[in-house]
């Protein structure tokens, strides 16, 4: 038997990484460890207008050494610790079932080859997460969106989407104490299964067989506050193993990502959870699908009032963290850190260049509020003449990291402007070409807020209000543009 290019197949993954990571699409991330690139971390944000909308889910993939000849495996990390099934092609114990990874009998031509790759894998998984999930399962692919029960699916996830793909994620990251009042944790339970009699799964993957005789089997689920647990698993412990584990779940490579992309979609998620709580009274229980059984089943009751609370907490944490930082960077000052000097370099230079001259037609003034403290700047930016910003003053504070580059730095623009690339909270939706320059940092900012033509891109939401004007057509960005002339004259009071 032939022994695998191995060196080749490593050099392949670290392409396909790299590739992602340059890439545009703002709905995929990846990570790895420089010793380790056969692990990989994946996160998925869950697609515009799908109950998945804005969620963060994240995978474990691990290419064998005879990638790119055979597929990856592919593991959801995201299932409230084995308890919740988000798709009937996404298990509760994690397994993804798909063609082209070869836990699903597809049809011709939609197994596996070579030509694909990690993109291709993550592109895959992310078109389960449409409009109607419910058409995934088998014996259920003509059933419509507005049937009683795709609809009553839609809703269930939609709402956990909401509670455990986002809120209960960074909860655990904020280390905010969930609705009974404990701790999150930060990565849930990881255990290693074994056979059960309720291991069996919604449809007959290779190798297995089917527990009724429709192609069904059991769904995943998950209990929500005060929810009965369902009926116990069965776990072998493995040292080794557990070990592992343990050190992934300390792993959190898209800790600072899942945190400025929340406040990205705050408005986003008020806004599903206002709209949702009027077709969901509070308190009703999740209907049962199906193809559900226990213990693999979605159960719970919806709780949007307090889903609404909760998104308000972790926002205010995430402002409180942003305060954390400056104290944080006072230290570094005094302890006259690396960073701290540097930043108090580069502030005198970008002070010289932004203060003094127009920089490509563009006026804004720097300062620092606290004058010993580089860690915190502020922006003004004065709105270019003839344009719909024309008389307008902005005020911003831009927060850098004592950790930066590796976490980035946020911007709140303090004075209310009515932008469809700023959120009603003032987070600006901006993308610097150098992650690792302050100097790229401001350049991308007043290009986001100059911009006249932006690339459309519906994972970009911040606003939908303005969003919807300046995308919506003629007449809409019209009404667009004199909202946000208005909001630029208003400015000046403020």
């Amino acid at each position: 038997m032939a022994t695998p290019n191995t060196s080749g197949g490593i050099a392949r993954i670290t392409k396909e990484i790299a590739q992602i990571e340059r890439g545009d699409n703002l709905s995929l991330a990846v990570a790895c460890r420089d010793s380790d690139v056969r692990n990989v971390r994946a996160l998925i944000i869950g697609p515009p207008e799908t109950p998945y909308e804005f969620g963060f889910f994240e995978f474990e993939v691990k290419f064998g050494k005879e990638y790119p000849i055979k597929s990856p495996s592919v593991r959801c990390i995201t299932t409230n610790g084995g308890r919740c099934r988000f798709n009937p092609n996404i298990y509760n114990e994690g397994k993804v079932c798909l063609s082209i990874l070869g836990t699903w009998r597809g049809n011709p031509g939609e197994e596996w080859s070579s030509a694909q790759g990690l993109e291709s894998v993550l592109l895959s998984i992310q078109s389960l997460m449409s409009q109607n999930p419910y058409e995934n399962e088998p014996g259920y692919e003509t059933a419509k969106k507005d049937e009683p029960n795709p609809k009553a699916y839609v809703a269930k996830i939609r709402h956990e989407t909401l509670r455990i793909a986002v809120i209960q994620w960074l909860e655990g990251l904020l280390g905010i104490q969930n609705e009974r009042g404990q701790p999150t944790p930060k990565k849930p339970r990881i255990e290693r299964k074994v056979s059960s009699p309720w291991s069996g799964e919604s449809k007959s993957p290779i190798g297995s067989t089917s527990s009724n005789g429709n192609g069904n089997g059991h769904g995943g689920g998950t209990s929500g506050a005060n929810t009965p647990a369902t009926e116990p698993s069965v776990y072998e412990y493995d040292a080794e193993a557990t070990y592992n584990a343990f050190d992934q779940a300390q792993w959190d490579p898209f800790a600072d990502l899942m945190k400025r992309r929340f406040l990205w979609y705050y408005d986003s998620y008020v806004r599903t959870v206002k709209d949702a709580a009027e077709q969901q009274p509070q308190g009703t229980a999740f209907k049962r699908m199906e193809f559900e059984y226990p213990p693999n089943i979605m159960e719970g009751h919806f709780d949007y009032k307090g889903l609404l609370v909760r998104l308000e907490r972790i926002k205010v944490a995430l402002e409180e963290e942003q305060q954390q930082w400056a104290e944080a960077g006072i230290k570094q000052v005094a302890d006259d850190a690396q960073l701290a000097v540097q930043l108090a370099f580069q502030y005198k230079q970008l002070e010289h260049k932004w203060n003094d001259t127009q920089y490509d037609g563009s006026r804004m003034e720097l300062s620092l509020p606290d004058k010993k403290n580089p860690f915190v700047w502020h922006l003004a930016l004065f709105g270019k003449p003839m344009t719909n910003l024309d008389g307008g003053i902005f005020n911003m504070s831009l927060y850098i990291p004592p950790t930066f580059p590796a976490i980035q730095p946020r911007l709140k623009i303090e004075t209310p402007i009515f932008h469809h690339r700023v959120s009603s909270t003032g987070t600006l939706c901006y993308f610097p070409k150098k992650e690792d320059e302050i100097a790229s940092h401001l350049e991308a900012i007043v290009a986001a807020i100059e911009g006249e033509e932006p690339r459309f891109d519906p994972r970009a939401i911040l606003n939908p209000e303005p969003f919807d004007l300046y995308w919506g057509g003629e007449e809409k960005r019209k009404m667009y543009n004199r909202k946000l002339r208005r909001s630029a004259q208003e400015s000046c009071e403020y």
